[in-house]
């Protein structure tokens, strides 16, 4: 019997951009009083429209908190 497991491209994607942006962020020459804080939030099944700081029906009252303290994109 032969299996062979595959990842999901979109997933490789994801993973693939967040080891670039750590290497990004970590590579700076700054202090780490001067480095921002970063929150990165991975949702299955969830668009960027779903969460109430986007104008979304679902209440998301803890990412909404955080969007208001913070930059949104």
């Amino acid at each position: 019997m032969n299996c062979k497991f595959t990842l999901f491209p979109s997933f490789v994607h994801a993973v693939r951009m967040l080891a670039s942006l750590v290497i990004v962020l970590f590579s700076t020459g700054t202090s780490a009083a001067d480095r921002p804080n970063f929150l990165v939030i991975i949702a299955d099944d969830m668009g960027f429209s779903d969460a109430g700081c986007y104008g979304g029906e679902i209440a998301t009252p803890h990412l909404d908190e955080l969007a208001a303290g913070g930059l949104r994109f």
